[in-house]
């Protein structure tokens, strides 16, 4: 490209975008189809710039030029209510059905990798005395144990705001890490299920597993649900480092990692709920019954949410990502 021949050749184009744009809300209904049109085609005359040849001082200018009239045709938009309930309607359980996928074969492998580290751990005493002490395996697994007074160890309201932070904050990790090719993702998860397993080994081995599932199934349904629902966003991010399909990777990127930023808000609020479970319900007096029916009864409300709510909205083409308007504009580029 000749820099110099493609500049006066569209030159008088800049210009009267720049007037147009200097004239504010004045315009008239004509004058505004210019605008977008010399919108569009600055845009492009950007693009190619940047590709074949790239100038500072005009690439600046033109980048502003752009921006401003993106601004324009735009217009400012603030958050309000009504965003907040397309979050919560449509934006984020369209994000985790469409993201089913992942998290689904992941809480699977995951569950049966806890099953398998406690039928190993309850059935090996050897590796159970490598845990700790005989005499401290049996404070853990008696009755009124560790296991059972972890629950009740701290006023419910303080309990439950400590389990939630700790709970959003292993989500977190696994969404924000996911960029990593997904393997740090793999050593929360190992980790968390690594604790259930030994939870569930050492309580089956003292002949309690009962016991032991009638505390954690009441919250941890759908707290794991939320953990595997950011591990498999996660994962889903990490690959998209390696395969970023028909788009660029950087723009992969950024649609995938736009939508997890939603995705942490609205797992916050869902743990947010299991925390409340685990802080008053778990540790209760009801029937054990009783308690895991309100698991229960939140894991399928959350199910329900994502594959009705979530589903429809998915199918209206809703991918969990922010408005067209307030993502960076896209413009073709040089093949």
């Amino acid at each position: 490209m000749d820099l110099d021949v493609y500049v006066n050749a569209h030159r008088a184009e800049w210009d009267r975008l720049e007037h147009l744009l200097g004239r504010g809300r004045r315009l008239t209904g004509a004058e505004a189809d210019e605008l977008v049109a010399l919108y569009q085609r600055t845009s492009t005359h950007l693009s190619a710039i940047q590709s074949s040849a790239p100038d500072p001082a005009l690439t600046a200018h033109l980048t502003r030029l752009v921006a401003r009239t993106r601004s324009t045709v735009t217009g400012t938009r603030r958050a309000s209510w009504r965003d907040a309930a397309h979050f919560l309607t449509a934006g984020f359980p369209a994000a985790v059905y469409r993201s089913r996928h992942w998290w689904i074969p992941t809480a699977v492998l995951s569950v049966v990798v806890a099953a398998v580290i406690g039928w190993w751990i309850g059935t090996h005493p050897e590796v159970q005395a490598a845990i700790a002490a005989p005499d401290e395996l049996r404070e853990m697994t008696r009755p009124g144990g560790q296991y059972e007074t972890y629950y009740s160890s701290n006023p419910a309201t303080s309990f439950a705001a400590q389990v939630w932070t700790n709970n959003a904050r292993a989500a977190a990790l696994c969404l924000a890490l996911g960029a990593f090719l997904g393997v740090p993702v793999l050593w929360v998860l190992l980790i968390n299920m690594l604790n259930l397993g030994v939870g569930i080994g050492l309580m089956a081995s003292a002949g309690r597993l009962d016991t032991f599932l009638g505390l954690v199934l009441p919250h941890g349904l759908l707290e794991l649900t939320a953990v595997f629902v950011a591990a498999g966003t996660g994962l889903r991010l990490g690959w998209t480092v390696i395969d970023p399909g028909p788009r660029t990777r950087r723009a992969a990127l950024a649609e995938r990692g736009r939508a997890a930023i939603g995705m942490a808000i609205g797992l916050a609020l869902v743990l947010f709920v299991s925390g409340v479970i685990e802080g008053f319900v778990t540790p209760s007096g009801l029937p054990t019954w009783a308690r895991i029916s309100i698991g229960v009864l939140a894991e399928l409300a959350f199910l329900l949410y994502v594959y009705v709510l979530g589903g429809r909205a998915a199918r209206e083409g809703e991918a969990g990502d922010v408005e067209a308007a307030d993502r960076s504009a896209s413009v073709p580029t040089a093949a």
